[in-house]
């Protein structure tokens, strides 16, 4: 029986106001591959955090054994010269450097205190080769890929002899093909005896990969489940994560769907540098209001293009085609105007275009509608604060406070601060660019209940999601993208994966 690599004891972290971690035990055994799972908030970024030095010895209660010796992490060299090492889910490449240069970048190969780069390149070969990624030393960073990127840091990681493998949502942003190529390099590096903990919202990759599931739930440990001893459903682990049966992953619901809200026709968009790449090639469609309209796709099939570009062509160039509002022509050069029209956009990556991290939750609810609470070019603070109040309530968003930086929220609540956002503009289409991405069951349930809540009031609503189960359980129709051109249009009755798919990877005629 393997023993124990790692055992965290009794880690309790509190943040003001806040207590993250009670008492939080976890055992993570020999070559194993455990996975770390709850809902957003429950506590697991922070857990890992404790254990790779980011939150020093000294600002958390308990104890830290790796290998059977007590660790005292000051930080996160300190872990890392003992083999751990966390990949984060913000990548932390720097985009300018090369590859190798990233590979090595603060663990240097050198003579003398000169940069050995021929040994640099030999090495980041061998690296590039163990992680399965045909690419030169010398490319860019910021060239690649998500995917390509997820795999440079896995190698920065094996660059430093890693014994235990933390990834944080590695597979939060990569498309499908990305992520079975990850979860297999994952099962390759066990059997070279590398433990890992990986923490993911997909119960479907845990399910494959996983040997030991350690659930947390509002900052303490419900339980640890071994995946050969017993029988584990998703079903199982979604109630171990909420504490309560989700026997309907999405809400019931019965639309009222009125006439037409919005329509598209021979949308066309270029690529913005590449002048003669056409991204959207003569894309027409329409929502109704009360209707909740998909778009299915593969990456790069051309659906956020579409979205960002119908939103005040905030991508792309040499735009063409005719947006319609209740059967009138209507024009969006900027995005102000798209908003004065009732266009929203909530974009897919809300750290970096939803919101601003570093000012509070009422600041980010109030910033896309300030006319509404401003006179004479000064807000009303009154106002805004009866606002965000009211926001927070009715989108229940878990907070003590709206003055909360909201960089200090757990991404679901980031996600219904951004929606907030834009509701609170009064839109009548709300544009959404997977709208759950990187959120637990739990949190994704009430993502959806306020989805439902738009389309109820009569908006049009129109969802782009990676998650074809999602688009099935949410949507009244979905449109299919392929290489910028819609492929299909396929009503709810009739909807299946496969039919989807066929229209995902069906080619230029």
């Amino acid at each position: 029986m393997a023993s124990n690599l790692l055992e965290m004891q009794a880690i309790t972290k509190t943040f003001p106001g806040v207590k993250a971690l009670e008492n939080v035990n976890l055992k993570v055994k020999e070559g194993e591959i455990h996975a770390l799972m709850g809902e957003n908030g429950a506590g697991k970024s922070t857990l890992m955090k404790v254990l790779s030095g980011v939150y020093e010895f000294g600002a958390y209660e308990g104890d830290i054994l790796f290998k059977g010796e007590t660790c005292r992490f000051r930080t996160i060299s300190d872990s890392e010269k003992k083999g751990i090492v966390i990949i984060h889910q913000e990548l932390a490449l720097i985009p300018q450097l090369s590859v190798a240069e990233n590979i090595f970048l603060g663990n240097e190969r050198s003579k003398r205190g000169i940069i050995d780069w021929y040994k640099t390149e030999l090495e980041t070969r061998e690296l590039l080769k163990t992680v399965g990624l045909d690419e030169k030393p010398s490319v860019k960073a910021g060239s690649l890929g998500v995917g390509k990127q997820q795999l440079v840091e896995i190698a920065k990681a094996l660059s430093k002899e890693v014994k235990l493998l933390i990834l944080d949502e590695p597979t939060a942003a990569l498309n499908e093909e990305d992520s079975e190529n990850l979860l297999r390099l994952l099962l390759s590096f066990k059997g070279q005896g590398i433990t890992s903990i990986i923490i993911s919202h997909k119960l479907n990759e845990i399910m494959k990969v996983a040997d030991s599931i350690t659930i947390l739930r509002d900052g303490k440990t419900i339980e640890t489940l071994n995946v050969h001893e017993e029988t584990i459903t998703e079903e199982r682990i979604i109630q171990g994560m909420v504490g309560r049966d989700l026997t309907h992953r999405y809400p019931l619901r019965t639309p009222t769907i009125g006439d037409i809200g919005f329509e598209i026709k021979d949308w066309t968009v270029y690529h913005p540098v590449q002048s003669e790449r056409i991204m959207v090639d003569s894309a027409s469609l329409n929502v109704r209001k009360g209707e909740i309209v998909g778009i299915a796709g593969l990456m790069g099939a051309g659906r956020t293009e579409l979205a960002m570009s119908l939103f005040g062509k905030s991508y792309g160039q040499k735009i063409s085609g005719t947006i319609l509002k209740n059967g009138t022509p209507i024009k969006v050069p900027t995005i102000s105007a798209a908003i004065e029209a009732g266009i929203a956009y909530v974009t897919e990556d809300r750290k970096e275009y939803g919101l601003i991290l570093m000012q509070d939750i009422k600041s980010n609810i109030s910033l896309a509608n300030l006319s509404s609470i401003s006179r004479r070019y000064l807000v009303n603070d009154h106002q805004e604060l009866v606002e965000a109040e009211r926001y927070r309530e009715k989108m229940a968003i878990k907070t003590p406070s709206v003055h909360q930086k909201t960089g200090n929220l757990s991404g679901g609540n980031q996600q219904k601060v951004v929606l907030s956002k834009w509701i609170f503009t009064e839109p009548e289409l709300l544009i959404l660019d997977e709208p759950t991405r990187g959120i637990d069951v739990g949190a994704k349930f009430e993502i959806y209940s306020i989805i439902h809540d738009a389309a109820s009031q009569g908006k049009s609503v129109l969802m782009i999601s990676s998650e074809l189960p999602e688009l099935l359980g949410m949507c009244d129709r979905i449109y299919v993208m392929n290489e910028g051109r819609i492929t299909g249009e396929v009503a709810r009755e009739e909807a299946t994966q496969e039919l989807l798919m066929k229209y995902m990877t069906r080619g230029r005629d």
